[in-house]
């Protein structure tokens, strides 16, 4: 007899050993029609896995992010045995689940989009067959048998532990190397596409094997699908890249690779989101300091840098000295901050730095403002005692939330646990792990916002808090992190007098509100469609001349805006006026003037807004009130008048 335990601590009895999927119809069928995968004492486990003894078991439905994960697995899977079909010299390397879909790395010759509709066809095939997904364990020697024309399964099969269990998952002819769990069978594959093909290098080695990363995104729905396209086509139409190159914001060039160059109207949206930054900071309390770009090598020792970063650092032989360029600002923080001697009375010290930093990314993971390789990070680090330590996370997180509400993002809260490559004691992390997280029970209380934990993906220095804001069209975007150190104080002998008059450790955060400007600016290029709200918009104002002949009046114009810092441009072009007020809308000026014979002689503006309103015989004092007002708040409504 076989007793299963279930999440709500009912007890079931099974007389013969009954698979995962035998317990679940013991439920219903139609709840059995929906489940994934079980866990099996804690431990995943396919449906079709025999239970032998007592054990808890819970279910992994269609409704749960767990269950979409592993049809994502499964799918790629499907779409590797479809390219196999089709491409009989491809070699399969790996193929993981990611943050939104899934992906293979195949060698195999260059293909393009144009290819996708005969793969996608095949895939179709193999998921109408609805063949189940059959587990097979195997010891090395015969794994090594299996995979033998295939290099790089070979070369993961002898890199795996010996005593490491070996597992294939079969479908079909298709067989590959698996931890799994899969779905029951393919036929629960209901909506799929492939996405997109780029250029991979084998173990992320580019002295090794170039593949063709195949990426695609799958549902246990069509509807599903559906809408996932219906955001892409409108997230097509929001890119950054595109967008930035049509209202002549950013650019990028071979001669700095990864590197972006922002142009005039691009750096007026720059300075806003920077003087906002000071603003907000000085009034919570931060001062503003600057570091040198490049170091050298003992201080990138000293911070561990050099020996757990090195490999994305740039560096230089100057004097015969090796330097680097800084992938992180915090080290020059350090040297700051013993320049001084602090009391206990002196902390908490919040110091803010808009720092330049450099971090060699490969070539194939650049994307627009999203990855490069030369960034602004808005960096501050905070000294205080370890009393402090829950009011300034606190404070930071409620800081977050000012600067984020105010371009209409929402957000939500991780805690990053240590990763396998760390330095400090485990006393450290324990201490710096538990006050994060009392610091973000108490902010739940306060916001009602929980938080989700995020196993191993701290800083090497230290626990931290993601921050996830979300967009205009609900997707998630990692901005924010707050870190909590007490490995850097020590490596640089910080210290501060206490009550007691002795000298203690103080306790680092290290974190950012915006991230990597350049990231930051493309998100919000997307999130507000080009559109930006009057206060971010690179040119506020568009002054349209009916003719020629009132080029003049309508630079007498801007100068007077000018006077109240309102950014404005004149359209010189000799084209007419619908045409002229067509190119401002379609460049998102917020406000489009327009200068007649008429507006000249009373001294008034005919103003237009974005939504076609338009408003005529409008004073200057009457136009100049509002728009100061929605400049200096900084508001997101668009109605200023």
């Amino acid at each position: 007899m076989i007793h299963i335990t279930f999440p709500d601590n009912r007890i079931k009895p099974f007389e013969a050993a009954p698979t995962g999927l035998d317990v679940a119809k013991s439920i219903s069928e139609g709840f059995a029609g929906n489940c994934v995968a079980m866990t099996l004492n804690g431990a995943l486990k396919d449906l079709s896995h025999v239970i032998t003894e007592d054990a808890a078991v819970s279910f992994i439905t269609v409704k749960d992010a767990e269950g979409l994960d592993i049809l994502r697995h499964s799918s790629a899977h499907v779409m590797a045995e479809a390219v196999l079909n089709i491409y009989k010299d491809a070699k399969l390397t790996i193929g993981p689940v990611v943050e939104d879909g899934f992906y293979y790395d195949i060698d195999m010759a260059p293909i393009s989009e144009e290819d996708f509709g005969p793969i996608e066809a095949e895939m179709a095939r193999i998921i109408n067959a609805k063949a189940g997904f059959e587990r097979k364990v195997v010891s090395k020697a015969e794994a090594m048998a299996i995979f033998q024309d295939n290099p790089f399964k070979l070369e993961l099969i002898r890199d795996l532990p010996e005593k490491e269990e070996i597992s294939l998952y079969q479908n079909g002819q298709f067989i590959d190397l698996c931890r799994g769990p899969h779905i029951p069978h393919t036929g629960m594959i209901k909506g799929f596409k492939l996405l997109k093909i780029s250029g991979a290098y084998w173990r992320a080695d580019q002295a090794r094997e170039q593949l063709q990363r195949l990426y695609g995104i799958s549902f246990f729905d069509k509807k599903a699908l559906n809408q996932y396209i219906h955001l892409i086509e409108e997230a097509k139409k929001r890119d950054h890249r595109k967008l930035g190159t049509r209202l002549d914001l950013f650019s990028f060039h071979d001669e700095a690779a990864g590197m972006p160059f922002f142009h005039a109207k691009g750096i007026e949206i720059w300075n806003a989101l920077l003087d906002y930054w000071r603003d907000v900071h000085k009034t919570a309390g931060y001062v503003e300091t600057k570091t040198p770009v490049m170091l050298n090598r003992k201080l990138w020792e000293q911070s561990g840098h050099w020996e757990n970063y090195r490999e994305n650092m740039y560096t230089s032989v100057i004097d015969e000295e090796e330097y680097a360029i800084k992938p992180m600002n915090c080290p020059g923080g350090m040297l700051l901050y013993k320049t001084k001697s602090y009391s206990y009375r002196d902390l908490p010290l919040r110091a803010g730095e808009i720092g330049l930093v450099h971090r060699h990314e490969l070539s194939g993971a650049l994307s627009g403002l999203f990855r490069v390789r030369a960034f602004h990070q808005d960096d501050a680090h905070i000294f205080m005692t370890a009393d402090q330590i829950e009011d300034e996370v606190l404070g930071v997180l409620k800081l977050a939330k000012t600067v984020y509400s105010r371009f209409g993002l929402d957000f939500h809260l991780e805690l990053s646990t240590r990763p396998k490559k760390s330095i400090g004691s485990d006393a450290q992390w324990e201490e710096a792990t538990n006050g994060l997280k009392a610091a973000l029970a108490a902010y739940g209380k306060v916001s009602g916002k929980d938080y989700a934990i995020n196993e191993g993906d701290g800083a090497f220095y230290g626990p931290k808090i993601d921050i996830h804001i979300k967009d205009a069209l609900g997707r998630t975007w990692q901005c924010g992190t707050v870190q909590l150190d007490m490995s850097l104080p020590e490596r640089f002998d910080l210290s501060y007098k206490g009550q007691d008059n002795e000298k203690h450790r103080p306790i680092m955060i290290h974190r950012v509100i915006y991230g990597s400007l350049e990231r930051f600016f493309g998100i919000l290029v997307e999130h507000f469609a080009g559109k930006f709200p009057l206060w971010l918009a690179p040119v506020q104002v568009a002054l349209l001349p009916i003719n020629q002949d009132l080029l003049a009046h309508a630079e007498a114009v801007k100068a007077e805006l000018e006077t109240y810092k309102i950014r404005c441009e004149v359209d010189k072009k000799n084209e007419t006026l619908k045409k002229k007020i067509r190119d401002a809308q379609l460049d998102y000026v917020p406000l489009i003037i327009t200068l007649g014979e008429k507006e000249k002689e009373t001294g008034t503006l005919s103003v237009r807004t974005l939504d076609g309103k338009v408003r005529m015989g409008i004073t200057m004092e009457e136009f100049v009130k509002p728009v100061l007002h929605h400049i200096k708040e900084r508001t997101l409504d668009e109605a200023v008048f």
